[in-house]
């Protein structure tokens, strides 16, 4: 070997051992940017961060702030609780956002030259968003009404009680005025000052809110027209999350409080954005269609308000249409393309539309400048974890201004590869391949399935994939990790989507199992050592894999379905279930009994771990005890795992912690043929 290979050989050698794999508890730390606010001027971008406080078995999102380009800083820290929806003020002096600060959800002002933070509201409810007014002198804000006061009342003589459907609060507007020199008497410096100290600081009663919304409906959305003269707001007859099929769209003059009703068509209608020039409304629609809505594209379109005429745009755009911002310089949205995210835009006059910004791989949430000729927004490539980048729209050069995937630059991290195959019906499949960092292609691996929510959820390459799989660890113990990216996937267009509707399940397998076939073929795996895992339809898909194949050793069922007709019942989403399989269960039991897990009970023998939330109402329980109990009468082992206090997701890091090492436990016993315990106060893998 010569000098030069000798060096490199040394050199790469060292940094390989130099890596490690993370344990889980770094995982679940892993710092992780959220949303990002980019100021009027565009010079000063915020964002949030979450990161994970164990001592309070809590996750917490507090705001960073980078000014005129400089290296950002924390600017909020809210003690045991969450800051966020950071929004800066139309004059750039303020920056607003939400905290619970004893008090419930309340809107908070700091200047960017920093000092303490302000409250504005003091409202008993809570409140769930805001926006600044154009003139940057008061605030529109939404909130639940408050608790019936005759429900106390008949609490007190019949004890508690609901009734199903009927016990909500509805959600309307408000409007606050915010003054600058104003101080709540409550904060600092004014409860430790005289009455002539407190005079001088400003510090009175905050003014009172005023409602701007009436009538027996919930506003979910609303936007101030760019003048300052309307809001336009969504609103269904209750908040319960059906009621979504009935969504219309109002406008509201400020001035004196008038709604008009602009949008009410027979299916769901939302809103987008305003004009720059406040003359037209962008909003979504599925128009008539009431029994898809779950699958079928959204529509995009403006309204004028003048004539009331409607123009489409985007006709062509393939996908779940949302999210738009309406700027000077366009419309734009970043919408699924495959496992790519692009930052499109859309032309107002003709509906043409073009994918804008491609790099990096995935964008997601965006900010414009008053302008709209500068953007900042989170993305990341497949190597990355979530970063902030801001980029002027003429260049189309975006600039990274975070560094969160230096968080994991001595992990053992995910290699990524998007692969495809063909499906059993000819579907072309496409998933995510993760092989472990010394990968040897004479080797046959051992295979892990993670099998994503939804149905139309996606997975992409990334370096950290997780939640409470750990994949990073069984990547290092050698193994292959495939994500497939079934039929009913967002990214792949409305066709695809619709692939599995009277198929749950049925299809689905086939595109797993299509996917083990291809690996197979290439000669990559060990068939004699898999598992599948995944959550709510991911668990779903895998309880349908335990009835209907014996391929695999191990399987994982988070918060998964198990017999579609307890799950219809029990479910608060009732029309989800009607529009895939285009029946109840009353009406057609066969489609309930092919797509269904506990159908095929009787041949199920693959070892499976049931995990579930207890207050699950997406997925109830009932459907982790009837597939355990099938499970048990017929001798297959199988455990059940409760996490106490949790609904659809675990949301916790200590509970996300058991959860990873229940499942980290019973594939390492299935598949490696392992037993290992649960430790008690290590943090090692």
């Amino acid at each position: 070997m010569n000098r030069f290979l000798s060096v490199l050989f040394m050199f790469v050698s060292s940094l390989a051992a130099a890596q490690q794999v993370p344990t889980f508890e770094e995982v679940i730390s892993l710092r992780s940017i959220g949303s990002v606010a980019l100021s009027a001027n565009g010079k000063h971008i915020a964002y949030t961060v979450q990161t994970t406080d164990w001592n309070d078995n809590r996750f917490d999102t507090e705001i960073w702030l980078s000014k005129n380009g400089e290296k950002a800083f924390q600017l909020t820290n809210t003690t045991k609780n969450n800051s966020s929806n950071p929004a800066f003020s139309p004059d750039g002096h303020w920056i607003a956002f939400l905290a619970d600060r004893g008090s419930k959800s309340q809107i908070y002002v700091m200047r960017l030259e920093g000092g303490e933070a302000r409250v504005i509201s003091r409202e008993e409810e809570g409140i769930s968003s805001f926006e600044w007014h154009p003139d940057g002198n008061s605030f529109v804000f939404l909130k639940s009404e408050k608790e019936d006061k005759t429900k106390k009342e008949r609490e007190k003589r019949y004890g508690s009680f609901e009734a199903d459907d009927q016990e909500y609060h509805l959600s309307h507007l408000w409007h606050v005025d915010f003054k600058p020199d104003m101080r709540d008497p409550s904060e600092l410096p004014c409860y430790e000052t005289d009455d002539a100290q407190k005079e001088k600081a400003g510090c009175k009663e905050l003014p009172m809110a005023a409602r701007l919304t009436e009538g027996n409906f919930a506003v979910t959305s609303f936007l101030i027209s760019p003048d300052g003269s309307k809001v336009t707001f969504a609103h269904q007859p209750d908040p319960l999350i059906n009621s979504f099929l009935k969504s219309d769209v109002s406008v509201m003059n400020l001035s004196d409080k008038k709604v008009t009703r602009i949008v009410a068509n027979v299916s769901s209608d939302g809103i987008e954005d305003w004009s720059p020039d406040s003359k037209e409304i962008l909003f979504t629609s599925n128009v008539n269609d009431t029994t898809s809505n779950f699958y079928t594209n959204s529509r995009l379109f403006v309204i004028n308000l003048s004539t009331n005429t409607t123009r489409e745009l985007a006709k062509n755009l393939d996908e779940d249409l949302g999210g738009f911002s309406w700027e000077a310089t366009g419309i734009y949205a970043s919408i699924w393309n495959k496992t790519k995210r692009h930052l499109y835009h859309v032309d107002p006059e003709t509906g043409n539309h073009t994918a804008l910004l491609t790099t990096p791989e995935q964008i997601y949430g965006f900010s414009f400048s008053k302008s709209g000729a500068r953007v900042a927004f989170v993305g990341r490539n497949g190597n990355q974890l979530n970063e902030v980048f801001v980029t002027d729209i003429a260049s189309m050069l975006p600039a990274q201004i975070t560094n969160m995937t230096n968080q994991t630059s001595d992990w053992k991290i995910a290699q990524s590869e998007v692969i495809s195959w063909k499906s059993k019906d000819g579907a072309l499949i496409e998933g995510v391949l993760h092989k472990p960092a010394n990968y040897d292609p004479s080797v046959k691996y051992p295979l892990m399935v993670v099998i994503h929510g939804g149905p139309t959820g996606i997975d992409t390459p990334t370096p950290v994939p997780s939640y409470v799989y750990p994949i990073l660890q069984w990547l290092d113990k050698g193994c292959l990790v495939l994500r497939p990216n079934y039929r009913g996937s967002a990214g792949y267009g409305e066709a695809f989507r619709s692939l599995n509707v009277k198929n749950l399940g049925v299809g689905d397998m086939w595109d797993v199992m299509s996917g083990v076939d291809y690996l197979d073929k290439k000669g990559m795996i060990d068939k004699t050592k898999m598992g599948s895992m995944g959550w709510s339809q991911g668990g779903y898909i895998s309880a349908f894999l335990t009835t209907n194949t014996n391929a695999f050793k191990a399987i994982s069922v988070g918060a998964g379905i198990s017999n579609w007709m307890t799950y219809y019942v029990n479910t608060d989403i009732h029309p989800f279930t009607r529009q895939y399989l285009k029946a109840t269960p009353w009406s057609d039991e066969s489609i309930y009994k092919k797509t269904s897990p506990i159908t095929n009970i009787n041949k199920a023998k693959t070892p499976t771990l049931i995990q579930h939330g207890e207050y699950d109402r997406r997925v109830p329980i009932a459907n982790a005890y009837e597939l355990l109990q099938g499970l048990r009468d017929q001798g297959v082992p199988s455990q059940l795992i409760v996490y106490k206090g949790f609904g659809h997701g675990i949301t916790k890091p200590r509970e996300r912690l058991a959860a990873t090492w229940h499942n980290w436990q019973w594939f390492n016993k299935y598949v490696w043929g392992e037993n290992i315990e649960l430790p008690v106060g290590e943090k090692k893998n």
